[in-house]
């Protein structure tokens, strides 16, 4: 009786112990205990960047040889502590102490549920404890019926003997557990030597702070070109092969929603969500149901307003989400519809509306251009033309477009092995090849537009919703 007791009091201190550390140390040493102030770390994280590994990654000034200061930025800003070379180091060791409490969770209800056992069958121990001793003293008062109840209840304590050997088994896993938790205390300590006398969350919020300037300052800086486009950030998988998704693309705008719209033919339903966050956990939206139906992907959303090609023709719809009803409708002279001018992959993608920081664009194309694409600047609240430009570029051979800084960029394909492979330069009505390799993730993408506030490309890929950060090249000469 003592020893099996014995061993479950081991059991059980051992596992407080661990359990009380665990839940007080760990939480502190990985950082999981403290919360950012106004929540501003998760806001800007999951409604800016929601993905790791790209950031801000020169910054260099010099004079050139005529004494002029030349000011270099490679764009944009990003998360320092997601790429914080700590950052893998813990997730995996959180990932070990999860492995670890789960574990411990499974042995405590094992033991809870065989201590309860254990005092089920104690008075039956004692009995046959006081029997024994009895028979013992006086060896003559045993008989034949007295054995055979001994015996009876000696058959029903012979389950205990599993209990003990399983007992002797988790007091191995425990010494396991211990060895464990022990290696994760010290890399947790030397992370936090190396981390320096900072506390890891203030130097977090230090840079972040750092960062968020560093972001305005990219604004101000204004336009740049385009030299190369991040790795996918895959922000949730949702909807169909096709459609859109996008948020408000106005300058300067503190506009948090999120829209998508799903499919390319004849759709009416557009989910909005409240935040970026929301959106990736597909909650907190309300539906508004079109009342004419869209053809392609091309859609805008800008200045509280969704722009979209309606259905079988070339004409604009001003769809206004606060008063919920059409605010505007204007055909776009000659543009191709309903398939005649599509990108490669088809769709009905003839009409392309976007929004950049120089203005807001129709790319389209037209029987008497050839068919290739047409770039036309529209005021948003007529949606008159006010200039365009003929790229000469085939709008059938392109696999999608996006404009920044009023520089038109199309994609040599919209499949895998994709490229940004061509630019047109409006401000001085020039061309040139580019060679700029993005990863197609998931192999086919049916939208891609580029998001002035954020300076992200946001696409449709193959029932994917993916970021792409842009890396953008400025020059900035003094006149002294």
């Amino acid at each position: 009786m003592s020893v099996p007791m014995l061993k479950i009091g081991a059991v059980l201190s051992t596992m407080a112990m661990v359990t009380n550390w665990m839940s007080q140390t760990l939480p502190s040493l990985v950082g999981l205990n403290a919360t950012s102030p106004d929540g501003n770390h998760q806001r800007i994280i999951s409604a800016l960047y929601p993905g790791p590994d790209e950031g801000w990654q020169v910054y260099s000034s010099a004079s050139d040889p005529d004494g002029k200061c030349v000011c270099t930025v490679v764009a944009p800003a990003q998360n320092l502590c997601k790429r914080d070379p700590h950052s893998r180091q813990l997730r995996l060791l959180t990932e070990q102490v999860q492995n670890v409490s789960q574990s411990m969770e499974v042995m405590d209800l094992r033991t809870s549920r065989d201590l309860q056992y254990v005092r089920d069958t104690e008075p039956l121990l004692r009995g046959v404890d006081g029997h024994i001793n009895t028979y013992t003293t006086n060896p003559r008062r045993l008989t034949k019926k007295g054995l055979q109840e001994l015996k009876g209840q000696m058959s029903q304590l012979r389950p205990l003997l599993s209990v003990i050997d399983q007992y002797r088994f988790d007091l191995q896993t425990l010494a396991v557990l211990r060895g464990e938790v022990l290696n994760l205390s010290i890399i947790l300590t030397a992370i936090q030597e190396e981390v320096g006398a900072y506390d890891y969350e203030e130097l977090q919020q230090r840079v972040l702070l750092l960062e968020t300037r560093l972001h305005a300052c990219m604004n101000k800086l204004g336009c740049g070109r385009l030299t190369g486009v991040s790795n996918p950030i895959t922000v949730r998988a949702s909807g169909s092969r096709f459609g859109s998704w996008m948020t408000d693309a106005m300058i300067p705008s503190s506009d948090s929603r999120v829209w998508s719209m799903d499919g390319y033919y004849k759709g009416r339903r557009v989910l909005e969500y409240r935040t970026m966050g929301d959106f990736t956990r597909g909650q907190n939206f309300v539906q508004h149901l079109l009342p004419h139906p869209w053809a392609g992907t091309g859609h805008v959303v800008y200045n509280g307003s969704l722009y979209y090609n309606k259905h079988q023709s070339n004409i604009l719809v001003q769809y206004n989400f606060r008063s919920r009803n059409v605010v505007l409708q204007r055909s776009l002279s000659g543009a191709g519809y309903n398939n005649t001018f599509p990108y490669s992959w088809g769709g009905s993608s003839d009409i392309d509306l976007m929004a950049d920081e120089t203005g807001f664009w129709a790319v389209y194309a037209s029987i008497p251009n050839a068919g290739n694409i047409l770039v036309s600047r529209l005021d948003p609240r007529s949606l008159d033309i006010l200039q365009s430009w003929d790229t000469g570029f085939p709008k059938r051979s392109a696999g999608e477009t996006f404009m920044i800084c009023g520089t038109l960029y199309v994609t040599n394909s919209h499949l895998a092995g994709a490229k940004v492979h061509f630019a047109y330069h409006t401000n001085s009505s020039s061309y040139e090849y580019t060679d700029i390799p993005f990863h197609n993730q998931y192999s086919h993408i049916s939208m891609m537009d580029y998001n002035p506030r954020e300076r992200a490309l946001y696409t449709w890929n193959n029932g994917h919703q993916v970021i792409y950060n842009v890396t953008l090249f400025h020059v900035i000469q003094s006149d002294g």
